[in-house]
């Protein structure tokens, strides 16, 4: 690996995969439109080309000038909330744009992909669910990516392009550097619980409170980015190693409820905050946990920032740093 492609690497994750490449020595190119991602998070080191991969001629330019030999392909749309508002847009960029970066790689140098697909393919479950687990998706968002998942695997099997579809959990976390995290307010349950710590108000909303669950509120499997990140660079490296392509679980394989986080997030703030309960919106997943033994097994794999009050106060601290900004 030399020349490697990241879509959407202006991106919350991309751009924390990036600061870890550029610091091993890899060479870094950038396809953005920046409708979602920020300039202000790209490492100076890494080029950025402003276009949408959708754009097929400029894509292929892009990978063939630049001797692109691995690509990781992060960009989408990715809120499950607005994807029940905007389908179009969810298969233009998720289910069309994945096609035709694939297109773009035909006859070039390319020998290895990363995608990110997401645990929002499989249905919900109180179980751990494993990478043969039964997909059925709740969300346009999951189904699209459930979709271009499928495209990944016909078509870069004719070009004889090794492939990894990694399934994230729920991502969460900023870098240790700080330099790097979530900027604007999105759907996210870290993000909107950081924010409202800094108001006067302090609002938090759970969405469901009677499910049927260890203390009633969604469970979810949280995974920080900077954990992610090295993962991705892990099985890129193996997967041009052995030549095989693989499916693989992100995340740490431990439920923590809607609840628990908040607690958690209490024990940061001064002043008491307002909890208020709504009912569960319908494409929020009750449970999702990833069996994570093939992940481990992979590339030997042993996570670092497996620790919610660690993770909380990361976020809480980026958090500070953009206020002051």
């Amino acid at each position: 690996m030399k020349n490697i492609l990241v879509t959407g690497g202006a991106g919350y994750i991309g751009s924390h995969i990036i600061e870890q490449l550029i610091k091993q020595k890899y060479k870094v190119f950038i396809i953005d439109n920046l409708s979602t991602g920020y300039r202000r998070l790209i490492n100076k080191k890494a080029k950025l080309y402003q276009s949408n991969i959708n754009n097929l001629k400029k894509t292929k330019r892009v990978i063939k000038s630049n001797k692109i030999d691995s690509v990781i392909h992060l960009a989408a749309s990715a809120s499950i909330s607005d994807s029940a508002k905007n389908n179009k847009l969810f298969y233009e960029n998720n289910v069309k744009g994945t096609s035709n970066l694939i297109k773009a790689c035909k006859g070039s140098l390319v020998k290895s992909l990363i995608f990110s697909s997401t645990a929002a393919v499989y249905q919900s479950s109180n179980k751990k669910v494993t990478e043969i687990s039964r997909t059925k998706p709740q969300s346009i968002y999951g189904t699209t990516k459930l979709k271009a998942e499928k495209i990944i695997k016909r078509e870069l099997k004719k070009l004889k392009i090794n492939y990894a579809i990694l399934r994230f959990f729920n991502v969460v976390g900023a870098s240790s550097s700080q330099k790097i995290g979530p900027i604007k307010k999105n759907d996210t349950l870290f993000k909107n619980i950081s924010m409202a710590l800094f108001t006067k108000k302090k609002l938090f909303k759970i969405y469901g409170s009677n499910l049927k669950t260890k203390d009633g509120t969604c469970i979810r499997d949280y995974i920080h980015v900077s954990d992610l990140s090295e993962i991705h660079i892990k099985v890129l490296e193996k997967i041009n190693k052995i030549k095989k392509s693989v499916v693989l679980n992100c995340g740490y394989g431990v439920g923590t409820s809607v609840k628990q986080v908040i607690d958690e997030f209490l024990k940061f703030s001064k002043k008491e905050a307002n909890v208020i309960f709504f009912k569960k919106r319908p494409a929020d997943i009750i449970s999702s946990i990833a069996n994570n033994s093939k992940l481990k097994k992979y590339i030997n794999w042993k996570p670092k920032y497996n620790n919610l009050n660690f993770i909380v106060k990361s976020c809480i601290k980026w958090e500070r740093s953009l206020k002051i900004k």
